[in-house]
């Protein structure tokens, strides 16, 4: 990349488009780094349902199509022959290879008749047929998955030991209790894809949360891609799209619930990661990490205070800081929203909001868009819905937030959540079918769409602190437990998977509360807070007790976690080390960021992502000098320093393995994967500097961050959990054994491509 790469390149070229209206960088280091029923605050009382004149209505009330974006405006949709269909236009649900893309329709022009959409369907479903072998599905057998990330069988086996996980307990005793293998490496939307395909990630192709393109050395995200539209003209400052932008999912593979569903099992499947845009499905799913927000990214928070001097020395990355004033009790500021794509010159769309502060007591009134919300000082509001205008009369993009007071007096700071889609307007495809969201928001109330709910980044920062920070996220497990109550009511056969995330985000934010050891431990807050992972974990033992409650002779109950979790105390600069090594040469001293300072024509290898190692190849690589042939030398050579790596201030051994990924992996494709995986020691992790192509001046640093604990190190070191109410037969499942085992219990053969075995 050029070094004097403009910010608006940098927005084309990392930007997700949101129905042709959002277009917005990405930060990559903020979604590496990274409760709201409608009307309710924790603790809450009985669930609202959402606003009976904007949900979908079941006796009659019908949900269209308007430019492209889900509207209830009275014309009926319906599903044929897999199409979602509505007055002349439609979303088309488009097959390419393997990948799945959602192509948005804005114009009847451009429409494919409806007998190619139906011979579109069948084919890929004599595909998956084809592709199972013999067997029938069980009409009457259901199978329950509960996937819980993150949960960690050493806090598990301790609480289970103390008597606080009872239904764990139980289970384990009287079905299967066993440690889980996870992915190489162990994150989150590679281990998830594997269990979805039953493949290594040489099937699957999703190696890390980040990818690179090699011609240009250029990151990008590795689940999901948009393009916008590729014709358009242009009528003064107005741009007209001539056809519509894609959401492309880069997953590759049959997800398991798709050979279920051409079986005729029916399947429902919630907020499974790496499943975004959803892929095409004829049950009821939701999309879940991997979904981002209307801007385009993981989640983007909004801070307005008038001691914006706080984060002066602060790397706000995930997040805006907005300097107001308050001018007689009142403040005046604006929502930022997505770019407008119709305009030449992409202004970013914006709302004007006011805040009335009274004067004596702790509370404020906030007005947005005709909406009046009272709120008190440590207080969330409900979900506000909030729409952004594009073209005045003609589109529109919505979506849903919640404000925080955090303190009005002497400073004033209000926290605003990442803008997220609207479930029941939804900008992109976060549902199959398309309604399926707003049916549960209806129900439920709205809920985080965000793949990742729990705003990590704003509580790095302090924007969030300690309290506010855990009323967020008892609010976003409150949210889950909600839904999943409701799913499970209406669970009578087939699949059902929930996928929970509280787990997971609260151990990479509050280890340093349960870790004496860690360099961000301070004993005030952790005897005060230091209760609260373990009160997850026991609220994952009620949501097991529901589920127990359902299982008859006829069910399969299978939980799961993804990987554990370690302590992450000090932070290893792997292309830092590269330099040093020789490996990397630089064009100057900066510490750069996307290799912004990178000598290509003399450098040999380079680190990209959490764990990922590069070779700059030759006829690879854009400006690749490594020969293919000496590519397995020079990995060689540079494993073995690197597992003599010792930390001077402790001296323990940093790297433990150094995977090959064409040893680990089942044909994977040279173009996009790594050529090794850094399999690092427990303590340590990549820097956040090395995941995106930087060389900050030290190898090693303590971790100063509330991140605290992780999980991408040595396979190994972090294995997840599996418990069953039958006996698991095999010694050492993984992840991608799940996925057969699934197939298996319906009668159905798995596909030859996958290489997981069935357990039971």
């Amino acid at each position: 990349m050029n070094a004097d790469l403009q910010e608006e390149e940098k927005e084309e070229l990392f930007g997700t488009r949101i129905m042709q209206v959002a277009r917005r960088a990405v930060p990559l280091r903020a979604i590496l780094r990274r409760n709201v029923i409608c009307g309710v605050n924790p603790p809450s009382p009985p669930l609202q349902r959402g606003d009976k004149n904007k949900a979908l209505q079941k006796d009659g009330g019908r949900v269209g199509l308007k430019n492209g974006v889900l509207q209830r405006d009275g014309g009926r949709v319906d599903f044929k022959n897999g199409v979602l269909r509505k007055d002349g236009m439609r979303i088309v649900f488009r097959r390419g290879g393997s990948q799945t893309a959602y192509t948005h329709k804005l114009s009847s022009r451009l429409l494919i008749l409806p007998f190619l959409a139906a011979i579109a369907v069948s084919i890929i479903v004599g595909m998956s047929l084809s592709s199972c072998g013999a067997g029938n599905a069980n009409p009457s057998k259901k199978v329950i998955v509960l996937g819980i990330d993150g949960m960690d069988p050493n806090i598990l086996d301790r609480l289970m030991a103390d008597g606080k996980m009872p239904n764990f307990a139980e289970l384990a005793r009287s079905g299967s209790y066993t440690r889980l293998g996870t992915s190489i490496p162990p994150q989150s939307p590679v281990a998830w894809s594997d269990f979805i395909t039953g493949m290594d990630p040489g099937g699957h192709s999703i190696f890390d949360f980040i990818h690179r393109e090699p011609g240009a050395y250029l990151p990008y995200l590795s689940t999901s891609k948009a393009a916008p539209s590729k014709h358009s003209i242009s009528l003064g400052e107005w741009v007209i799209p001539l056809s519509s932008g894609s959401t492309d999912l880069l997953r590759k593979g049959t997800a398991f619930w798709q050979i279920l569903e051409a079986r005729g099992t029916p399947t429902t499947v919630i907020k499974v990661p790496a499943n975004f845009p959803p892929a095409e499905s004829r049950g009821r799913s939701l999309s879940g990490m991997g979904t981002p927000d209307i801007l385009g990214t993981y989640g983007t928070f909004s801070f307005y205070t008038d001691n914006p001097e706080k984060f002066e020395n602060e790397d706000v990355t995930g997040g805006e800081v907005y300097p107001v004033e308050v001018v007689d009790n009142m403040v005046k500021s604006r929502i930022i929203g997505p770019r407008n794509a119709f305009r030449k010159d992409q202004p970013k769309i914006t709302i004007d909001f006011s805040v009335y502060i009274d004067p004596e007591n702790s509370v404020a009134k906030v007005v947005v868009q005709n909406k009046e919300i009272l709120v008190n000082v440590g207080e969330w509001s409900d979900w506000i819905h909030v729409k952004f205008t594009a073209v005045p009369f003609l589109q529109s993009v919505s979506g849903i937030c919640r404000f925080y007071l955090k303190e009005v007096r002497p400073a004033f700071a209000l926290y605003v959540t990442p803008i997220n889609i609207d479930p029941l307007d939804p900008a992109l495809p976060i549902s199959t079918p398309g309604n399926y969201s707003a049916e549960l928001a209806e129900e439920v109330g709205c809920f985080y769409t965000q793949g990742m709910p729990a705003d990590t980044k704003a509580f790095s920062v302090d924007a969030l602190g300690v309290k506010d920070y855990l009323s967020q996220a008892r609010i976003v497990l409150h949210e889950s437990v909600a839904m999943y109550e409701h799913v499970f009511e209406t669970f009578d056969s087939g699949l059902l998977f929930f996928y929970f995330s509280s787990l997971d985000q609260n151990s990479h934010m509050l280890w340093w509360l349960i870790d004496p050891k860690h360099p961000m431990y301070d004993a005030k807050p952790a005897k005060e807070y230091g209760h609260f992972l373990d009160d997850l974990y026991i609220e994952m033992d009620k949501v097991l007790g529901k589920a127990q409650k359902k299982v008859d002779a006829n069910t399969t109950l299978i939980v799961l976690s993804d990987h554990g979790f370690a302590a992450f105390y000090r932070t290893f600069g792997l292309n830092t080390w590269l330099k040093e090594n020789g490996y990397v040469t630089l064009l100057d001293d900066s510490e750069g960021e996307f290799y912004s300072n990178v000598d290509w024509e003399h450098t040999r290898a380079y680190g990209l992502g959490l764990n990922g190692l590069y070779v700059n190849e030759r006829g690879r690589e854009g400006s690749g000098i490594v020969e293919p042939s000496e590519k397995d030398n020079l990995l060689d050579e540079i494993e073995r320093k690197l597992l003599a790596v010792r930390d001077s201030k402790t001296g323990e051994q940093v790297v433990l393995r150094l995977y090959k990924t064409k040893d680990v992996y089942t044909n994977p494709d040279a173009s996009v994967a790594p050529d090794a995986i850094v399999g690092y020691n427990r303590n340590y992790r990549a820097s956040w500097e090395t995941a995106l192509g930087s060389f900050p001046k030290e190898i090693f640093l303590d971790n100063d961050d509330r991140w605290s604990g992780d999980h991408c190190i040595a396979a190994e070191l972090v294995p997840g959990v599996l418990l069953s109410n039958r006996k698991v037969r095999i010694a050492d499942p993984v992840l991608r054994d799940l996925t057969p085992t699934i197939l298996a219990e319906f009668g159905i053969e798995p596909p030859r491509q996958m290489t997981g075995r069935p357990i039971f």
